[in-house]
């Protein structure tokens, strides 16, 4: 059964392993989701769970009808499923559900930066720094003689920042008593900022 739960980012960290190596990870805290709808094929066309993270103290009438005697949750948010059934309103999910040694695909919004560069947004080397060069981190060619006009997709200057999606995390260590995530890596977004876990399978 896939698992997943919405936390808060903390801070990064270190961990030991057994063998005495030196595991850097990102801590998420997360009190626990509650299963707010679960959406169905035949009656929604998808499977899907919606979960509410946090509380919040206003909401709109609509989302106060939605939610009932649920309560009031800052975050709502939806993973799709396999298998809907195996999930109820209502339903808390906690940390425990995850494990040490599970791969999970994690988003968050990161920070944003505005308009940015080629070497900032993508990580471009540039040109070389002497030999005429006045324009050192410029793009560089973009179309040529062939194909004659600028591939889709071709990775230039702009906006950088929105949600990001980092998959192939490990799971390094689960703090239930303290409601604690410990992930292997860097995680995007910052510390407070909203983030999503999904396991992604074997």
């Amino acid at each position: 059964m896939k698992k997943f739960i919405v936390a808060e980012k903390l801070h990064m960290s270190q961990i030991f392993a057994a063998d005495g190596r030196v595991v850097p990870v990102t801590i998420l805290k997360s009190s626990g989701v509650k299963v707010t709808q679960v959406k169905t094929a035949e009656k929604d066309k998808y499977t899907a769970v919606q979960v509410g993270f946090g509380k919040s103290k206003n909401l709109s009438k609509a989302l106060t009808g939605h939610l009932k005697e649920l309560g009031n949750f800052r975050k709502l948010m939806e993973f799709r499923v396999e298998d809907a059934k195996a999930f109820e309103r209502g339903q808390a999910l906690k940390v425990d559900t995850f494990s040490a040694g599970d791969f999970v695909k994690v988003t968050a919004e990161m920070k944003g930066r505005g308009f940015a560069g080629v070497i900032k947004r993508h990580g471009f080397h540039g040109a070389p720094a002497s030999h005429g060069h006045d324009h050192p981190r410029a793009v560089g060619s973009i179309g040529g003689r062939f194909p004659q006009h600028v591939r889709k997709g071709m990775r230039m200057a702009g906006r950088m920042s929105g949600v990001r999606t980092v998959t192939n995390l490990e799971v390094i260590d689960v703090d239930v008593k303290r409601n604690l995530i410990a992930i292997k890596g860097a995680i995007p977004g910052a510390p407070g900022g909203i983030v999503r876990i999904e396991t992604m399978g074997k």
